[in-house]
């Protein structure tokens, strides 16, 4: 260990390591170059240990701005979500491909002596590092924040866990479902059902359809490291993050949360409706729904003159949002019926231009289809190494000053295997063909 650290700790003094084996100084954030074309985290290296969605989601989204993420994975089997599926392609999830493009693979047992110190010595040499265990497991293998800051001080080291390092959750594994549920997001989530005898909605929970606590942490996780990096820069010292899907969600209640500790009023499941604004929520439609929201009275007059319903105007129960509110499923009934008599296509028509916020229910197909979706440019094309042109959406997210990173594939699992240990740490070929032999990594053989 201690001859390996030395192999490292000259570059770490001097700088850390840049591209392909170059030197640099420590990254401080001071234009590489007076051309519009670098990115903000050209430079950077992450050295990602996180699976599933948080912690992938956060480090692809650092690989969009220019980083160099390293993604460390288990020999044999990789990222738990390369085996989620159907659908696959090829042998490739497309869970996992749609959250782990431009990041280099290292497959590496880090329970052996030997992977601990190939993670030690990664580390020596990035500027993050990412991991999602369950506290207290990466220090049971020497690979914990007071064992990484004594190599690397210099080190942003984001933990993101399900519940936090400390107290009586903190032991507890972190799955998105779990979290939204004890989090209060379930609880608000789900259709609409009222009891006729005492108008109370009764609707069951629903977990929301993609992942959004995982995603907010990821989004948190992205946002703490490039302060983290910021921070490093003023005081040239590295720093610790504490991530978790519990605090990421609870912060994400806003306004219903502050419903409850502001006003004690308990949360209750709207369906698409809102339970301050009325009306805003989907309508069925003769062919499908459409959305469509008043967030005040001029847009609600407007609503009723394109819906030729203008007596609700003047009606005086429905004159301000409080009395629509309080009237909610009187007025809902009366405007549910209309939309109901046309077709979506006559309804977008109608509100075209009208200042209202609209929109439709639209299925994948039609997301992708979406004239605005296309102009956004949200569709990444990428060509993958064994199952050829992919597609998966893209950053949500653009910049004047420079363009994002093209798009490189989600990588095999360990497809960058030897290239990290050579170019990367300066391990000789005998070293690599010995780890490789005794199974501490794996190279993918594919073409």
């Amino acid at each position: 260990m201690l001859a390996a650290l030395a192999r490292v700790a000259p570059l770490r003094r001097a700088g850390l390591l840049s591209g392909l084996g170059g030197k640099r100084e420590l990254w401080t954030g001071s234009p590489q170059s007076d051309t519009d074309s670098v990115k903000p985290l050209e430079g950077v290296k992450i050295l990602d240990l996180t699976r599933v969605l948080a912690g992938p989601f956060a480090t692809m989204n650092l690989g969009d701005l220019g980083a160099e993420v390293i993604k460390v994975e288990r020999p044999g089997t990789g990222d738990d979500t390369r085996t989620w599926g159907p659908p696959f392609v090829g042998t490739e999830s497309t869970y996992f491909l749609s959250v782990n493009r431009n990041k280099k693979s290292i497959a590496v047992n880090i329970k052996a002596p030997k992977g601990v110190k190939i993670i030690k010595e990664l580390a020596a040499v990035c500027d993050v590092f990412v991991e999602n265990y369950i506290p207290g497991k990466l220090s049971a293998m020497g690979l914990g924040y007071a064992d990484i800051d004594k190599i690397a001080p210099h080190i942003i080291y984001c933990s993101i866990t399900g519940y936090g390092q400390t107290g009586p959750l903190s032991q507890r594994a972190g799955y998105d479902a779990v979290a939204s549920a004890v989090s209060g997001l379930m609880h608000i989530t789900g259709p609409e059902e009222y009891d006729m005898r005492d108008f109370q909605s009764d609707g069951d929970p629903v977990r929301p359809g993609v992942a959004m606590t995982d995603l907010a942490t990821g989004l948190y996780a992205y946002g703490a490291i490039m302060a983290g990096l910021m921070q490093r820069c003023k005081t040239g010292k590295g720093l610790y993050i504490d991530c978790n899907l519990l605090s990421s969600q609870v912060a994400c209640l806003t306004q219903v949360a502050a419903n409850y500790l502001i006003a004690h009023k308990e949360a209750e499941r709207w369906g698409t409706a809102h339970g301050s604004i009325v009306p805003y929520q989907a309508f069925k439609t003769k062919d499908g729904y459409l959305v469509v929201g008043a967030g005040n009275n001029q847009q609600f007059a407007t609503m009723c003159k394109i819906l030729n319903l203008p007596e609700l105007t003047d009606d005086c129960k429905y004159k301000t949002n409080y009395l629509r509110v309080q009237n909610r499923k009187e007025l809902i009934k009366i405007l549910s019926a209309r939309f109901k008599e046309g077709m979506t296509s006559k309804w977008l028509h109608l509100f075209e231009g009208s200042g209202i916020p609209y929109g439709p229910i639209n299925n994948m197909k039609n997301v992708f289809a979406e004239p605005q979706v296309l102009h956004n440019d949200l569709i990444m094309e990428m060509k993958h190494p064994t199952v050829g042109k992919i597609s998966v959406p893209g950053p949500a997210v653009r910049y004047s000053k420079f363009k994002m990173s093209e798009g490189r594939p989600p990588p095999l699992l360990g497809q960058h295997t030897t290239h990290i240990l050579k170019e990367v740490l300066r391990y000789d070929d005998s070293a690599i063909r010995e780890l490789l032999s005794t199974g501490v990594v794996t190279q993918h053989e594919a073409e």
